[in-house]
């Protein structure tokens, strides 16, 4: 440790302002001062879980005698996901129960019948001939898909673009492969490969179309409307257009996965309302007040000066860890905000093993800034094997947690490790500058009743 850690208070009080900065506003921006122009900007309001702001919790399962994989699973849980964060459903949760399960957690919505018909849908994507006519992404359109011969003829103008019926060429069930490549003229497109049997169709429509659109459309929504350039006669094709890696990669997904690999129904739902959120949120801000004064009050009585300092570090503490939450963001339920304030008990540890070293150095005779350090290094074997054993049974509980979609156990695993991580810092850089920086030049002869000697 630096014997001026000047340079290191900085950084945690830069820190400490950054932190309230996070802590006390629910949206956090950077503006450029030169044109005004915003540059950055992330919403940080604190995330509710189901049991503190009510919702929707639905058991999905894949019926009896339809053959599923993990794979399945996991894309469908995807496709789920981005279904009803379309819906704005924000905070949703869902895990899968192998071998057949998905846990879904729908937090504060106002729409469940909506929510469960977007889950009910297995989902449809369309490859539809538009001709000459473009429309814009999400845009609703109606196609002749099962009910051939009712498509509008493309020539008839005195129907609206959008009134018209599209003839479907082909469905995503033709699709074998999609992926993402660099394209010869920069940027990315999209490689698909079709299936044998859809070749000869797509090759024909292709010949017969070349210079016009063939969109792509997703449960009767507009995808893309990307243009034929030439005839695809060997079931193999690219898509261009001006697409980053992250707009690419997206846009494969929705072809590759635009449809549910597997069927799911509702076995179990329920709505969960926000009256037992709201009181347990507040007897939990009650119980961890009360928790944080305590502690405070018992490390000022009995250690005195060195106490008030690990005062300062744990209020330091509590404001990276809001912060940590509110920045990552952490879904918090009521097993979550119980891990966060177990956390805070377990956050002083550290600084009472440290203290009780440095109080055995002192009665040695050591100085007070050797007795920092050597109380420190002291105390460190213990801090990092105890800390290090409650990391592990939190990496325990959370695969727990993830495997069998037990959600509650798992935000209490995430709160815990993230509070402990959080308490090591504090321990390691936050109460060891404190220390040096308010104590360095202090005598401990002229003033013993400071440290509770």
């Amino acid at each position: 440790m630096n014997r001026r850690p000047y340079a290191t208070l900085a950084v945690v009080i830069g820190l400490i302002t950054l932190s309230l900065w996070v802590n006390l506003t629910n949206n956090i921006s950077l503006v450029n001062p030169i044109n005004s122009k915003t540059f950055f900007q992330r919403d940080v309001s604190i995330r509710l879980g189901l049991d503190l702001r009510g919702g929707l919790q639905a058991l999905l399962e894949v019926p009896e005698g339809t053959t599923v994989t993990s794979e399945d699973l996991d894309v469908t849980k995807t496709i789920l996901e981005s279904r009803v964060n379309a819906l704005g459903v924000s905070e949703v949760t869902m895990q899968v129960a192998p071998p057949r399960r998905i846990v879904a957690e729908f937090p504060g919505i106002n729409n469940p019948e909506q929510v469960v018909a977007s889950v009910k849908q297995v989902g449809l994507l369309e490859f539809a001939d538009f001709g000459t006519i473009r429309l814009d992404p999400g845009t609703e359109v109606k196609t002749d898909f099962g009910n051939p011969g009712t498509a509008t003829a493309l020539t008839d103008t005195t129907v609206p673009d959008t009134e018209r019926v599209y003839h479907t060429v082909m469905t995503g069930t033709a699709l074998q492969t999609v992926g993402v490549q660099s394209a010869s003229t920069g940027g990315y497109e999209i490689a698909f490969q079709l299936k044998a049997d859809s070749s000869k169709l797509f090759s024909d429509h292709t010949r017969d179309n070349v210079g016009k659109n063939l969109a792509i459309i997703l449960d009767k929504k507009v995808v893309s409307v990307p243009s034929i350039n030439n005839q695809i006669s060997d079931g193999q094709g690219v898509i261009t257009g001006s697409y980053t890696q992250q707009s690419a990669n997206a846009f494969a997904v929705q072809l590759r996965y635009g449809s549910l690999p597997v069927p799911v129904e509702i076995k179990e739902s329920r709505t969960v309302g926000p009256t037992l959120g709201e009181e347990s949120v507040r007897k939990s801000v009650t119980a961890g007040a009360i928790g944080l004064s305590v502690v405070i009050l018992f490390m000022l009585f009995y250690y005195r000066l060195p106490g008030f300092i690990a005062d300062l570090a744990l209020v330091t503490y509590a404001l990276f860890t809001l912060a940590l939450f509110k920045l990552i963001p952490v879904v918090l339920t009521l097993p979550g905000i119980a891990g966060f304030i177990l956390s805070i008990g377990m956050a002083v540890d550290a600084n009472i093993l440290i203290f009780e070293r440095l109080k055995e150095e002192l009665r040695s005779g050591k100085t007070l800034r050797q007795a920092i350090d050597l109380g420190w290094q002291r105390a460190w074997p213990s801090i990092r094997d105890s800390n290090s054993s409650t990391l592990i049974t939190c990496l325990i509980l959370f695969i727990f947690g993830n495997t069998l979609g037990a959600s509650m156990v798992k935000g209490f695993a995430v709160t815990l490790a993230l509070g402990v991580g959080v308490s090591l810092f504090t321990a390691i850089i936050v109460t060891r500058t404190f220390l040096h920086a308010l104590m360095d030049n202090i005598k401990t002869v002229e003033h013993p009743r400071w440290f509770g000697l």
